[in-house]
């Protein structure tokens, strides 16, 4: 017989909702895909949501990231260098009979990844150019366009890009970093929970620091 399952958890299964268009992309545990959300081979870390009409391609995702409405990660480039920037020259199959995607322009797009760290925000209508990497705590904030990367722990907003503080202390950054509490099991998790609620940064560091 097997082991009832443990009340306090949810399933684990990703959320999509009805709505959102998903093609070529791998969501793990937790994850959650809002209304009208459109996303295009993105990884999708655990506890990592999208809200509503969000979209993203070509994208690596970080664990327990909030993305807000509206945002855009990994904004479509066009072919600045060519007689036309318009997707007739790179999807003309869309308009004639026998022209097929050009797949040398494909290509460029999908090595142009973004990569965005744990625990990011992502604010309203955030947008994210292509090879773009936000490090982990990272903050953007509502209607940004980010066109470089991003450090850890680091607050940006504006059209591009700045930074506006730190989120924490070098020192209180480096031992969140190192701490590592995204890649807990959930048992720990969520005992950590009432913690984060409740306790001090530095004091929350140093009772979970002793806990190993």
């Amino acid at each position: 017989m097997s082991e009832p399952a443990d009340l306090r958890f949810a399933s684990p299964e990703p959320r999509i909702h009805t709505t959102a268009e998903l093609k070529g992309c791998r969501l793990s545990r937790y994850a959650a895909v809002g209304e009208r959300v459109v996303l295009r081979e993105v990884v999708v870390g655990d506890f990592s949501y999208f809200e509503r009409h969000a979209e993203a391609i070509y994208t690596t995702i970080g664990k327990f990231c909030s993305i807000a409405a509206n945002s855009r990660i990994n904004a479509l480039e066009h072919p600045l260098e060519r007689a036309t920037t318009h997707k007739i020259s790179y999807r003309p199959n869309e308009y004639f009979r026998y022209l097929g995607v050009d797949q040398v322009f494909r290509e460029r797009r999908r090595a142009n990844r973004v990569t965005i760290g744990h625990d990011v925000w992502i604010g309203h209508g955030a947008v994210i150019l292509p090879g773009v990497t936000i490090g982990n705590g990272a903050v953007i904030g509502a209607n940004t366009v980010v066109t470089r990367d991003v450090p850890a722990f680091t607050i940006v907003a504006g059209v591009p890009a700045a930074p506006l503080r730190a989120r924490f202390s070098p020192q209180i950054a480096a031992r969140l970093d190192a701490l590592s509490w995204w890649d807990w099991p959930v048992e720990t998790l969520y005992e950590a929970v009432p913690d984060m609620q409740s306790m001090a940064i530095d004091a929350f560091l140093d009772k979970w620091e002793r806990r190993g």
